[in-house]
């Protein structure tokens, strides 16, 4: 049993690191590979996931009994609103304005994830939610940061059409910490963790379905 928020999200990312295969989008992307529609679709698949994370990190807030947990998610939420008006200018570099936006048809594969989350933040502990979202911020950082290069370096992208993946690919060490101190209430509390490397594994193979499916997508 981990005494530590530290040692339990250690423990579990070494559970699931070699359970989800190769994320097959970025390498493409940081090599200018990917078609600009592709961009462009990606913008539209986030422009639905944004706001649909945004309320559910609201709701584990509003479910926490902790106040450090309920603090953590209430700055995720937050996060949220201000990345959601980032994608209008990513979009629109990409080809796609309001209307193509509008009108685009999210894929399944990319609509997974933020459909688990709103399922852990109906079902999870939040403070075991907690775990779940800390454990793939690094690399989901380290995916927006070399996307932020990529759309400058080969496709010629602006720092405003480029400002969702700098935001998302900035280091937020601060976050991470609030993050360790929302698990460690929930440890201290007695919450029971046993399930946690399920979530985990299920939420982070859902993030790479979805590059995957934008993979697909370019290749196909």
């Amino acid at each position: 049993m981990a005494h530590s928020a530290r040692e339990l999200l250690d423990r579990i990312r070494a559970a699931v690191a070699d359970d989800h295969g190769v994320n097959r989008f970025v390498p493409l992307i940081a090599e200018g590979a990917v078609p600009v529609p592709v961009i462009g679709a990606l913008a539209a698949e986030e422009s639905r996931i944004v706001p649909a994370d945004w309320r559910s990190f609201l709701t584990l807030a509003s479910r926490a009994d902790e106040p450090a947990v309920r603090g953590f998610f209430t700055s995720l939420s937050q996060g949220e609103g201000l990345a959601l008006p980032l994608l209008a200018p990513l979009a629109a570099a990409a080809g796609f304005d309001e209307a193509a936006v509008r009108a685009y048809r999210p894929l399944p594969g990319c609509q997974a994830y933020a459909a688990y989350v709103a399922w852990l933040a109906l079902n999870a502990d939040p403070a075991v939610a907690a775990v779940a979202m800390l454990t793939n911020f690094a690399a989901f950082g380290e995916y927006c940061a070399t996307i932020a290069t990529a759309l400058r370096d080969h496709y010629g992208f602006d720092d405003d059409a480029r400002a969702f993946f700098a935001f998302f690919g900035t280091p937020a060490p601060e976050l991470e910490q609030q993050g360790l101190a929302a698990v460690q209430a929930g440890i201290d509390a007695g919450v029971s963790f046993g399930g946690a490397v399920e979530l985990v594994r299920l939420l982070q193979g859902y993030e790479l379905m979805f590059w995957n499916t934008l993979a697909d997508l370019g290749e196909g």
